[in-house]
């Protein structure tokens, strides 16, 4: 059975969740998570800068195979909505600059893969996470903790997307010819 490296995405332009685990069969374990953090008051073409660098960081960093992002969801807000799309956006760039395979889940798709309710709350959602890949406490902060749930959303998911991830991305899987 092969070993598949997912990089989960909670995308934002203050704070962009990160997510890594390798998945193997059933079994996950946690590579490492955390937030692309951007100061307030700061342009937004220098955030979206700071997140394309540090993201183009950590994927050369790990070697993750697959991008797993949040598909945008449209609010009341549209400001927010807009800048999350932007930030969405550089994540995209930096993960098909990278080469990975990317998966595009909603909300509604990760709280049904992780929890199996895709209506369950916020918290819920962070205690499965936690069981899932055998954290001592939940993670933090939550952003980083949608960015696991993401990353296990595929790795649950993979067996049955992967063969359309592949027709989507051909060569980008390990293993496969680059493109």
């Amino acid at each position: 059975m092969n070993k598949t490296r997912v990089l989960g995405i909670d995308p934002g332009t203050a704070r962009m969740g990160y997510g890594i685990i390798d998945a193997e069969g059933s079994r996950l374990q946690p590579v490492v998570y955390g937030c692309i953090e951007t100061p307030p008051h700061t342009p937004a073409a220098l955030r979206l800068q700071t997140i394309f660098h540090e993201l183009n960081h950590l994927i050369a960093r790990t070697g993750p195979e697959v991008m797993a992002i949040e598909q945008l969801f449209m609010g009341r807000n549209t400001t927010t909505a807009i800048s999350v799309g932007q930030a969405r956006g550089v994540a995209l760039l930096a993960g098909a600059e990278a080469n990975l395979a990317i998966a595009e889940y909603t909300p509604m798709q990760v709280k049904q893969a992780v929890v199996g309710y895709g209506k369950a709350e916020k918290g819920q959602v962070q205690e499965m996470v936690r069981m899932l890949l055998g954290l001592a406490e939940r993670p933090r902060p939550d952003d980083a903790a949608d960015a696991l749930a993401l990353a296990i959303t595929h790795a649950h998911a993979a067996p049955l997307t992967l063969r359309l991830v592949s027709e989507r991305w051909p060569g980008r899987l390990r293993g496969g010819p680059q493109a």
